[in-house]
């Protein structure tokens, strides 16, 4: 069994942040039904590219998750989201403040229809401060919280760190904020409210540049892939790519130029002496540690690196990644087959659990997919659904697919 099963949540997330979240959530038992507004729903549906005009980047975050349409401004499509959370667990939003009251499902709303239900609110600021009411996505987190003044080249233009995140960090926050909320209910029958802000979950996670700003005022800058703290540690020229070394402490460092780049003579050189002396004279390490390095390929300096037990790799393209035959072998790409988009790929969970089943268990749905069926489940008859479809209350994009398939 999983872990949450028979936990129930609401979506209401588009995007990145929540649809993280709740794609966890839902992998690790929850039943996540994913509200989207009738016709267009969850933005992200829009990205290309697009396969039998569904989206691909849509099916990454939003699998193994139900999906019904419901017009939340209509009275009635308002009624049945109160009479679902009735029965739900969580609900979780990422509008903008403010929202959630003026359709009349935010938390005090549905604390009526369920005293203990958990409510989080993922949004660019948070609920409070000067800036709740900005909109706010990922570009500008990482504006704000100073990422794009330390990632890049040093004297480079401001720089965006490769994937969302602010997104990332604002969905695992809510993850762990909201186990911890279960955990807490589970004791004392009580509610919560969870207030989440991209640029607080972001900044929570610069911890060594935090403690360098505070303990001496030093603002982290741009540094490539070097480390700020120690050295040798980040990527290399070689032969025909690069090569990642990570000799951070002076045990490694002596396996380093002993054993792999065969420099025994920097052990005594002053500019290398210590890890103070390295981090004062960060252009010549580099240069030094280049001007042999470049000489092999990557993959020979690898088989040393290795054979040395210094840490070290290759610096892969995404697409070398996710061939690379130990991605393979941890079983980090998983084929589904979509009702629409046909056979695809995704990437899988990344835990492993020793008993928890933790997993992909179904693909994305198509926009309404489940609705008919999960509004049955409440007690919705037959005539009604066909009203409501009828009037754009309700909405399934492809009614044709759900003639003998089960919702």
């Amino acid at each position: 069994m999983h872990p949450l099963t028979g936990f129930r949540v609401l979506d209401l997330t588009r995007f990145l942040s929540g649809p993280y979240c709740t794609m966890v959530l839902a992998e690790l038992g929850a039943d996540v039904i994913k509200v989207e507004q009738p016709g267009t729903g969850d933005d992200s549906r829009r990205m290309a590219p697009k396969i039998n005009g569904e989206s691909y980047p849509f099916a990454m975050p939003n699998r193994s998750k139900r999906s019904i349409a419901l017009d939340l401004k209509s009275e009635r499509g308002r009624d049945l989201f109160h009479k679902l959370g009735a029965s739900a667990d969580l609900v979780i939003e990422n509008f903008r403040p403010g929202v959630t009251s003026r359709l009349g499902i935010d938390y005090e709303s549905m604390r009526r229809v369920r005293d203990d239900i958990l409510y989080c609110s993922i949004s660019g600021f948070g609920q409070t401060g000067p800036y709740r009411d900005r909109p706010g996505f990922d570009i500008m987190a990482q504006g704000i919280g100073g990422f794009l003044r330390m990632t890049g080249q040093p004297d480079g233009k401001p720089t965006k760190v490769g994937i969302a995140i602010n997104d990332i960090a604002a969905g695992a926050t809510a993850i762990y904020s909201i186990l911890a909320a279960e955990l807490e209910r589970r004791k004392t029958g009580a509610g919560q409210y969870i207030d989440i802000s991209l640029v607080d979950a972001g900044l929570a996670w610069t911890v060594w540049e935090s403690g360098a700003f505070f303990g001496s005022g030093e603002a982290p800058a741009q540094t490539g892939t070097r480390h700020r703290r120690s050295a040798p540690y980040q990527a290399y020229r070689t032969a025909d790519g690069y090569v990642t070394i990570g000799a951070n402490t002076d045990r490694l460092w002596l396996r380093l130029i002993n054993d792999v780049l065969k420099r025994p003579d920097w052990a005594a050189d002053p500019r290398f002496v210590d890890l103070p002396a390295r981090m004062a004279h960060l252009d010549d390490l580099e240069r030094e540690i280049e001007s042999i390095t470049t000489t092999l390929p990557t993959d020979a300096w690898v088989d040393r690196l290795d054979v040395a037990g210094v840490p070290g790799g290759p610096v892969l393209t995404y697409e070398e990644t996710l061939a690379d035959p130990h991605v393979q072998a941890r079983g980090m790409i998983v084929d589904l087959e979509h009702p629409i988009i046909g056979p695809m790929k995704t990437i899988a969970p990344p835990t492993r659990f020793s008993e928890l089943e933790f997993g992909v268990r179904s693909p994305a749905p198509w926009l309404g997919q489940h609705t008919s069926s999960v509004l049955t489940e409440i007690g919705v008859g037959s005539d009604e659904l066909d009203r409501l479809f009828a009037d754009g209350t309700l909405y399934d994009a492809h009614p044709d697919l759900q003639e003998g398939r089960t919702a």
